[in-house]
């Protein structure tokens, strides 16, 4: 049987491919990304090109179709590689190959923009790097021990301010010795200020920086300086992952239980298996690092498949955070309806007057979907899913993972009370109660209004690093990774509105998310502390944060997982659908579920329902979920369906995405 081969000539534009016939003698060497020589055009020239497919189905007539030239005998290059690598991913997480394409290799575009290297403006004088301490000469020792016996990927939980980064400068600096190449992901181009500020002084040029809000021709120049080898290390979001090294030997994912390494868009890939898969291929070492690592994660140290290496204590002299729990009922109680309790209010001020720093963070995620009892804190959650419900614009609440339905109730179903809410607190209003009670306070605000421009990130935190802010506040983006030596007061309001998010990551992104916020504390010269307020002082992972209780805190959330069959102790694939038509929408779903029991049972199956925002922009979302014994499993189910999709016209209007262990 024939085998053809679609080729793309030019790198720069993916759009366009071209089928050639494969050669009897090649059809065993030809694979997706092998560079071949094909004639192209008129004059029969012979060509570049790159295999992204292969089938057995010919698009044209058969004496249309040309065939390959032979096979590129050179060293396997770098657009080989990224090729396969995106062929992998279409596999994995489903998308056309097009999509995979566009995801990994740059796309070159016409712009008057020069490239930029985002260098922070105006920034403060700075020191030399620190020396090792012992205990970080011990981490690498480790290691380095453990790359060179079994090589496994290494997990490095280091607690807030335990100076991971400086490891990742350590092993970084021995790659490029050995003349090879290096990628340090990070979460937010918030985080990348500071992380870029202390590699540049140590590498310089070396040093290749990627972020979203560059242009697309800012992207592609760097790329070509990673290319042409002027740069030997980049720093950057999920997409530095797909830097165009000759030979990369180190991927550090820092942060590693940031949800923001994960694609929203198709395909819907998880940066750490795309970083597992790639160290695996090009022989570089892998490195995740956590003060607060993801189950998942933790799951695999414990089983054996990662490493663990330990940082159990801060940098240089300085102490971890005293924190205190306040009560926001009895705040209530007590007449004060603001997100400022009184004993947070006199801890700034005492902040203030010993010319210290403060952070107010404001823990929104969830937050529309969570409607609590703001007398009691009661949370109304569905009953069968121990999450929250969303409401919906019919004024339903519903569960988004097995589509529970019921009225918002007139009161609170716990302590009678008629207040019961959404949380409609933003940083704006929170600037205004702070601006009222600290009126000589100098105070900036970082959210998603003061970020919208390229450079504001590094505006606002530079203003900050110099000391012409007092106060500080903003959402999670300001608790992540920051080093602020003057900050020696944190506060966190509404601590635990994320505690009841309709997900069933919620209350380990809750620890998370505390732990991180109360780190940024104390990191200087003076002992910091941090107020946490919340409506549930008693609930478990409060506490476990305050104590910062990592083990504790993980032996009870996997425990809730392995009962529940979520991840990591089984796997889950989620089938996201979406129409203009939600009629159809849900007709079209539950046809879905139906050919699923055919392969499934009954209860590894939850939904259809709708998705968390049940409509966007005049669009329907549903999603159903599928649990697997793994993920090949649920890989092999994600294309049956695939395929049960593109036989029946039924689900012509209707566009799929999917999510493994989302």
């Amino acid at each position: 049987m024939s085998v053809y081969a679609d080729i793309i000539v030019n790198i720069a534009s993916l759009d366009k491919s071209f089928q050639y016939l494969v050669p009897e003698e090649l059809v065993d060497q030809v694979e997706i990304g092998t560079a071949v020589s094909i004639p192209f055009g008129n004059g029969r020239r012979l060509r570049e090109g790159y295999v992204i497919g292969l089938s057995h189905e010919p698009k044209v007539e058969p004496e249309r179709i040309k065939e390959i030239g032979g096979i590129q005998t050179r060293n396997i290059s770098i657009e080989s590689r990224l090729i396969r690598l995106a062929a992998w991913m279409r596999r994995t997480y489903g998308s056309t190959m097009q999509a995979a394409l566009t995801a990994v290799l740059p796309v070159r575009r016409r712009t008057k923009a020069q490239s930029r290297l985002q260098d922070p403006q105006e920034e403060p004088a700075e020191k030399e790097e620190p020396a090792l301490s012992d205990e970080q000469r011990r981490a690498l020792d480790t290691i380095r021990a453990e790359w060179e016996g079994r090589d496994r990927p290494v997990l490095l939980q280091g607690v807030t301010g335990s100076g991971k980064t400086l490891i990742y400068m350590e092993l970084a600096e021995e790659v490029l010795a050995q003349g090879r190449q290096a990628v340090i992901l990070i979460p937010e181009i918030a985080l990348s200020w500071q992380t870029v500020r202390r590699f540049r002084r140590r590498f310089g040029s070396r040093v290749s920086v990627m972020n979203s809000r560059m242009s697309q021709g800012e992207r592609y120049e760097q790329f070509e300086r990673m290319r042409r080898g002027e740069a030997s290390i980049v720093i950057g979001p999920r997409s530095a992952l797909f830097a165009p090294f000759a030979s990369t030997g180190l991927i550090v994912i820092d942060e590693e239980q940031e949800p923001s390494f994960r694609s929203e868009t198709m395909p819907r890939y998880d940066s750490r298996e795309v970083a597992l898969f790639r160290g695996k291929e090009e022989g570089a070492h892998v490195l995740f690092g956590s003060a607060t690592p993801s189950t998942d994660s933790y799951y695999r140290a414990q089983t054996g498949e990662y490493a663990l290496v330990r940082l159990s204590g801060r940098y240089g002299e300085a102490e971890l955070p005293d924190v205190q729990i306040v009560d926001m009922r009895e705040e209530q109680k007590s007449g004060n309806f603001t997100l400022i309790s009184r004993p947070l209010e006199d801890a700034v001020r005492r902040c203030l007057a010993d010319g210290g720093q403060t952070m107010l963070f404001l823990n929104r995620r969830g937050f529309s979907s969570v409607h609590t009892c703001q007398t009691c804190g009661y949370v109304l959650r569905c009953r069968h899913c121990n999450v929250s419900l969303t409401l919906h614009t019919n004024g339903k609440l519903v569960c988004h993972y097995c589509g529970y339905q019921t009225s918002l109730p007139g009161q609170c179903p716990s302590c009678g009370s008629p207040h019961i809410q959404g949380f409609r607190y933003g940083t704006e209003k929170v600037e205004r109660d702070v601006r009222a009670l600290f009126p000589q306070a100098r105070i900036l605000r970082m959210d998603a209004d003061t970020t919208r421009h390229k450079n504001d990130y590094t505006q606002i935190l530079g203003q900050f690093a110099r000391h012409e802010a007092d106060i500080l506040i903003g959402t999670q983006m300001i608790v992540k990774g920051h080093d602020f030596p003057d900050v020696t007061m944190v506060g966190v309001l509404a601590a635990d509105l994320s505690l009841f998010a309709n997900d069933y990551r919620s209350q380990e992104r809750t620890y998370q998310l505390l732990v991180q916020a109360v780190g940024r504390s104390g990191r200087g010269a003076r002992r910091g502390g941090a107020i946490i307020q919340t409506m549930h002082p008693e609930h478990d992972v409060i506490r476990q944060a305050v104590r910062q209780d990592y083990e504790g805190f993980y032996e009870e959330e996997i425990t809730g997982r392995e009962l529940a069959g979520y991840p990591p102790a089984e796997q889950l694939l989620a089938v996201h659908g979406s129409s203009e038509d939600g009629e159809q929408l849900e007709k079209a779903m539950k046809a879905l579920r139906s050919f699923l029991l055919r392969e499934k049972r009954e209860e590894d199956l939850i939904g259809p329902a709708p998705e968390p925002v049940g409509k966007k922009k005049d669009i329907w979302l549903e999603a159903l979920y599928v649990r697997g014994n793994s993920a090949e499993e649920l890989v092999r189910l994600r294309m049956l369906a695939e395929k049960y999709i593109a036989i029946n016209s039924g689900f012509h209007k209707i566009r799929f995405g999917y999510e493994l262990n989302p």
